[in-house]
């Protein structure tokens, strides 16, 4: 089991405001939060919904507001010392549109109230050319829409915070965890939420290694670079290391571990029907874009997070599946609870 510390300083009298708190990432930093004693408030069209859908949040303030509303952001934000921005258009939809707007709001809230932004990066920013293990130094050159508005969008918070906003970017692979996204590859390709695995569809090459962010670790890392906030400066990037499976298949030899089946089919992901479709399925379209993503190897080197923290959270791979796979809803239930010992 993961050792997560206990914070620095006291944080009791502090409050957040997460934008993206029904998310797997904005969920999961709220949670961590809520147990650090912060007050914490979450953005949301529908807020009586969201109550009703998040477990583990029941001390969240839910405040209703949509994120593009940059007025609704800064009224809610009014009082607040952090400000958590994990909010995403859904599946892939108008990011530019979107996700540009959805920043500015976050800014402008932060400049009105003096709050920090908290902010969870992505490998889109980087092309091949960064080369296979990327510090925050590797060259950005994305080859995709979504990873140039990355890129965009990180160029905004810099620019905010040469105007004052304290800002914290960490930049993580692909997110896995109990209450993963339905968008995130593990919910959709390794496992069927609330069915128990029957098969797996890897989307990679099953030598080619790739880049895995456990989300209760990553949240934890998160909020302890907030806790050293006054030892960092103005704006600061860091890389959460995560799981790196260096023959990417691991984390569907894990599953197989897990559920006790070591023969679990692993298919190959589907990629000419998503090539033929892409045309016509946005969805499809922008998945399509990121495939380089799982024929390249891209680590995330974690070495200036850890001479800041000594340590990245890191729960061992098969607990983190576990987890996982029971907050999805996967695991029969002969199979929760104790770790499977396979030949």
């Amino acid at each position: 089991m993961s050792q997560h510390s206990k914070p620095d300083r006291t944080t009791s009298a502090q409050t957040a405001l997460v934008i993206g708190a029904t998310g797997g990432v904005g969920g999961e930093v709220a949670r961590t939060l809520l147990a650090r004693g912060w007050r914490v408030r979450a953005l949301n069209r529908n807020p009586e919904a969201a109550a009703r859908s998040t477990s583990g949040m029941a001390g969240v303030e839910w405040v209703r507001g949509d994120a593009m509303d940059q007025a609704a952001v800064v009224a809610a934000a009014a009082g607040a010392d952090l400000i958590v921005h994990g909010a995403n258009p859904p599946g892939y939809h108008n990011w530019r549109g979107l996700a540009l707007p959805m920043l500015e709001a976050a800014i402008a809230a932060a400049k009105a109230s003096g709050a920090r932004i908290l902010f969870p990066g992505t490998v889109y920013n980087y092309g091949p050319d960064a080369g296979s293990v990327i510090d925050e130094r590797s060259p950005q050159h994305p080859l995709t829409r979504k990873g140039a508005i990355r890129v965009e969008m990180e160029q905004r918070l810099e620019a905010a915070a040469r105007d004052g906003v304290h800002v914290i970017i960490v930049r993580a692979g692909d997110y896995f965890g109990p209450q993963t996204s339905a968008n995130s590859w593990f919910a959709n390709a390794l496992a069927q939420p609330g069915r128990p695995v029957r098969f797996m569809m890897y989307p990679g090459a099953k030598a080619v290694g790739h880049a895995w962010a456990y989300l209760p670790d990553l949240a934890e890392t998160m909020v302890r670079l907030v806790e050293r906030a006054n030892t960092l400066a103005q704006f600061e990037v860091f890389h959460f290391g995560g799981h790196w499976t260096e023959h990417g298949v691991e984390i569907a030899q894990a599953v197989r571990r897990v559920t006790g089946r070591p023969g679990l089919p692993i298919l190959p992901f589907p990629w000419p029907v998503v090539a033929l479709l892409a045309p016509f399925v946005e969805m499809f379209r922008e998945t399509l874009e990121m495939r380089y993503l799982w024929r390249t190897p891209l680590r995330l080197d974690n070495a200036k997070l850890v001479a800041v923290l000594g340590a990245e959270p890191r729960t061992p791979l098969d607990q983190a599946v576990r987890q996982s796979l029971e907050g999805l809803g996967c695991l029969p239930a002969e199979t929760r609870g104790g770790a499977l010992a396979l030949a």
